[in-house]
């Protein structure tokens, strides 16, 4: 099945994850006009009526960057949605997206086919992230118009499957858009992640450790001198398991390696939700490949030229 037409001509086959407290609009507009699909929780985005202002700067801003450069227009940029039911927040902030017709919406944290209904209205598309093929297809099933596969390693909430595994299992029955998740941090990933099925590269940690993101500068030193062997997967934080760098968690007190289960039962998106990432920072495993904090436009240079060689190289 062709992609749909807004990721189309994407001009590097990457999504930039939606990290939480860390993407605002000048990380999102650094990342589209760079090349990249960029993308931001709308929970980020506190009070809620600044979502509506942040909205209309990210278009504003894609819109003029067009003007400049009709050659070279802009990726398409996407707004995630927590379905969760603790989010008290997702109708208000749906309806901004409608007012302002967001082209993609990632929906995390359950499949709703209403949710999905909505973003059709307004002609935009979904995607759901997934960490197995049983709520791929649950989704797929609700009406998201593609998959975001998170595989082991993945910062922030992640799954434990191998992406040879994910991606194989779900390519058995869907054709539709697929991203993969789960430690890309160069343009060799992002090759590899095509070379198993999926049409983008999804990443994020890596977008922690440049000039526009809004992480502490602590935060971003930490990720540059980390490696794989620094990540460590809980589910106390938020009643999900996910992967946090363990320098942050010997800050806040406790111990990485002996950390106690969380009842997911408690897991909460509401108000208080920002308290479990201000001193517990995600990150996924492929943080080796970072090395220095720099503009975003730099470092999707990297990975465009790491893409390109690695094209060269198999071939």
């Amino acid at each position: 099945m062709a992609l749909p037409s807004v990721l189309r001509n994407v001009p590097l086959p990457i999504i930039g994850a939606p990290l939480f407290i860390v993407s605002t609009p000048k990380l999102v507009i650094a990342q589209c006009t760079a090349g990249v699909i960029g993308s931001m929780p709308a929970l980020n985005a506190r009070p809620a009526e600044q979502l509506d202002e942040w909205l209309a700067e990210i278009m504003g801003a894609l819109a003029a960057h067009d003007r400049l450069h009709p050659r070279r227009p802009a990726a398409p940029f996407a707004i995630n949605q927590i379905v969760h039911r603790s989010n008290e927040r997702l109708e208000h902030d749906m309806a901004v997206c409608a007012r302002y017709r967001v082209p993609i919406v990632i929906t995390s944290l359950g499949a709703r086919t209403d949710i999905n209904d909505a973003v059709h209205a307004w002609g935009g598309i979904v995607l759901h992230d997934i960490i197995n093929d049983r709520f791929a297809r649950k989704a797929v099933e609700k009406g998201a118009d593609g998959l975001i596969a998170v595989a082991a390693g993945a910062g922030g909430h992640a799954g434990i499957k191998s992406p040879f595994a994910l991606v194989q299992e779900i390519r058995a029955w869907f054709d539709g858009p697929v991203a993969l998740s789960g430690a890309i941090s160069t343009g060799g990933g992002v090759l590899a992640a095509l070379a198993l099925g999926a049409d983008f590269a999804y990443i994020g940690s890596a977008f922690i450790a440049t000039e526009e993101a809004r992480a502490a500068d602590a935060y971003k030193q930490m990720i540059c001198e980390s490696t794989s062997d620094d990540i460590v997967y809980s589910n106390l934080f938020t009643g999900v398991h996910g992967n946090y760098l363990k320098g942050s968690i010997r800050r806040a007190g406790l111990d990485p390696d002996m950390l106690p289960e969380s009842d997911p039962s408690k897991m909460s998106f509401a108000g208080d939700a920002t308290k479990a990432w201000k001193d517990i920072w995600g990150c996924g495993q492929g943080i080796g490949g970072v090395d220095r904090v720099v503009a975003t436009h730099e470092l999707v240079g990297r990975l465009a030229t790491e893409y390109d060689q690695a094209r060269r190289r198999i071939a």
